[in-house]
């Protein structure tokens, strides 16, 4: 099924649930999502698996999530050619163009709430897909730029993922951590994973959503505030809110970065990776912020010089 008939099904399926013609909505190249009135249907990324996601549809169609994830409109996985389709309601995504407005506050309460539910209450979930993209993103690099070669050598350097329900990297075996690294974890949260549907934030993009290390959530803001990318008024919003809503993946208050630490920073060879790899096919220098992200893997790889005595990807 080439572009066209995909969407053509997916405005179909949205005609059926939604009652009104469909719209391509901008999303990332591996995704198409088609918005049809009061809903929007999602074709996932080429190669998803079935099961998988059938079992995080059942997870988040649960009361155990209602008012955290946005439960789907039906908890059915159609087929639209060789793609996973599912169906959602629509909501207002949070607008990129106005960064001060930013629900900072919002998504580390929902985080928090999100950790709080046990695993046990749920359908059984796998692992949370989120940590495992670092490495297939870096497999997409080559190795001849400067750039690659950066965030090629970050990557060596850091420590080999823990299993969920085993301690995360950098927390002693029987130690103080503040967390239950094998708890509930979105997987993939960013700004761009919340809508208002309708007068209250909430999570979205269950693609990802399993079991894992909770501090994996936070990693992607901690990663943007480590390389100054982020303000630390920000930062300290986001993460002061989190903790106030009791959320259990840093100490509740105290230094958090013996939780983050290893996160942010396999996150950060993530963006970088996933930076460079874009320019390397728009053909163009890196820009500012591209930039920043090597540097910051260079960073990395001066702090764990030690690397070599650490077990390693």
């Amino acid at each position: 099924m080439d572009s066209e008939d995909l969407i053509d099904e997916l405005r179909r399926i949205g005609a059926r649930y939604g009652g009104a013609p469909g719209t391509v909505l901008p999303t990332r190249p591996d995704v198409i999502i088609v918005r049809a009135g009061s809903v929007v249907v999602k074709a996932h990324a080429p190669g998803a698996e079935r099961e998988p996601l059938v079992e995080r549809m059942r997870a988040t169609a649960h009361p155990a999530l209602r008012g955290i994830m946005l439960e789907p409109v039906t908890e059915e996985v159609m087929t639209a050619g060789d793609r996973l389709v599912t169906v959602w309601p629509a909501g207002t995504p949070v607008d990129h163009a106005d960064p001060d407005a930013a629900p900072w506050e919002a998504a580390g309460r929902l985080l928090a709430r999100l950790h709080a539910v046990p695993v046990r209450a749920l359908p059984p979930l796998r692992a949370a897909g989120g940590p495992a993209r670092v490495a297939s993103t870096v497999a997409r690099l080559g190795d001849r730029s400067a750039a690659e070669l950066a965030v090629r050598r970050a990557f060596t350097c850091l420590p080999a993922p823990s299993a969920p329900g085993t301690n995360p990297p950098g927390t002693a075996p029987g130690g103080s951590s503040g967390a239950a690294p094998g708890g509930l974890t979105h997987g993939d949260w960013h700004m761009g994973q919340m809508v208002r549907a309708p007068d209250e934030w909430i999570l979205i993009d269950i693609d990802d959503l399993g079991v894992g290390d909770q501090a994996w959530d936070l990693s992607r803001p901690a990663a943007w505030f480590a390389a100054g990318l982020l303000e630390p008024e920000v930062w300290h919003r986001f993460l002061g809110a989190y903790r106030a809503a009791g959320g259990v993946a840093v100490p509740p208050d105290g230094d958090p970065w013996g939780r983050l630490e290893v996160p942010a920073q396999a996150m950060t060879v993530q963006l970088a990776a996933a930076a460079v790899a874009a320019a390397g096919r728009e053909g163009r220098p890196l820009d500012e912020v591209e930039e920043v992200l090597v540097e910051s893997c260079l960073r990395i790889v001066r702090h764990r010089s030690a690397c070599h005595s650490v077990p390693t990807q």
